[in-house]
């Protein structure tokens, strides 16, 4: 499946991307002096973060109807389900040991008050809901594109596509190389350029990791067989979102922020001083979680046990061409 009439889908999506990039970069450094918003009240958004949450539970409920309406869908839903039991409990768990070291919840009134224990303190509960619901969002979308709105690029039999393939990890040089860049950069830029040289940019770092670890593994084994046009559809429909929800919203009356010390230094001042890392969640998030949903659609199509379907069997190996 990895040809060039599978890349050319992934090459348009990330060319997409990046003109959206360089429109952006030649935009919003125009606004040389930002403006502040003045809260008129102590409490501007009571349960704002709560009810924030909408912006995920509406379309979740929508898309959840749809596919629980296709029992024809037998074989994406149960990898549905088995991304989520991956991917959600993952989330919470690097937010319980990491999300103090990245951000601060200034806004207490902004949230029901419940509280998770985490190591630096206590974190809210909204937080654990915006993990689940996005990944949740994300996938349901990426699922619908794919078995209805955008179905025609759809890879309709798995188990014929994916007949024959000896192994399902393959080292991609380029996503490691493209890492390697991107993190050397961030540190560069925290020390030489952002004016504070004593933080260290670990939230990019955490991203990067998160992202291109899957990459560097299954891109070249899953590359073929994503609906790009289906991605495309998700990751432009989470852009939107999280630049209603963060922009608009989170940052402006504190519902969370992010500490200095651990971002690269580089912010959006349209945009209520946004970190640079934020944009990156939103494509991060969506990347990863597709990737990760293909990857355990390859592995159940394939019906063999997950050491033998990932790194293929003594025999087989033996076989292959070097």
């Amino acid at each position: 499946m990895d040809t060039r009439e599978s890349r050319q889908p992934a090459q348009v999506v990330f060319a997409i991307a990046a003109l959206l990039i360089i429109a952006a970069i030649l935009t919003l450094p125009a606004v040389a002096h930002p403006v502040v918003l003045q809260p008129s009240s102590a409490n501007p958004t009571p349960l704002g973060y709560t009810w924030s949450l909408l912006l995920f539970t509406i379309p979740i409920a929508a898309l959840a109807w749809w596919f629980t309406c296709r029992p024809d869908l037998k074989f994406p839903r149960a990898a549905f389900w088995r991304t989520i039991a991956m991917l959600a409990p993952l989330g919470f768990v690097l937010d319980v040991l990491f999300g103090n070291a990245f951000f601060v919840f200034p806004n207490k009134p902004a949230t029901l008050g419940i509280d998770i224990p985490a190591r630096g303190g206590s974190i809210p509960i909204e937080e654990f809901v915006f993990y689940l619901t996005g990944f949740m969002l994300v996938l349901l979308s990426y699922i619908w594109c794919d078995e209805y709105w955008m179905a025609a690029y759809n890879v309709p039999d798995y188990e014929a596509a994916t007949k024959g393939m000896p192994r399902m990890v393959h080292f991609h040089f380029a996503s490691v190389i493209l890492g390697l860049v991107l993190i050397a950069g961030a540190v560069v830029y925290r020390k030489l350029f952002a004016g504070a040289p004593a933080g260290f940019p670990w939230y990019f770092i955490y991203l990067t990791c998160v992202s291109l670890i899957p990459s560097a593994g299954f891109f070249k084994t899953a590359r073929g067989l994503i609906n790009w046009r289906a991605f495309s559809f998700t990751f432009f429909l989470l852009l939107l979102i999280s630049l209603l929800w963060e922009v608009t919203l989170a940052l402006p009356y504190g519902w969370w922020r992010y500490r200095d010390e651990a971002m690269i230094g580089l912010k959006i001042g349209a945009w209520s001083d946004l970190p640079i890392e934020a944009p990156c969640v939103w494509m991060a998030v969506s990347f990863t979680t597709v990737i990760v949903y293909e990857v355990i659609k390859i592995w159940k199509a394939l019906g063999t046990r997950a050491l033998s379907a990932f790194f293929g069997n003594a025999d087989v190996r033996r076989g292959e061409p070097h």
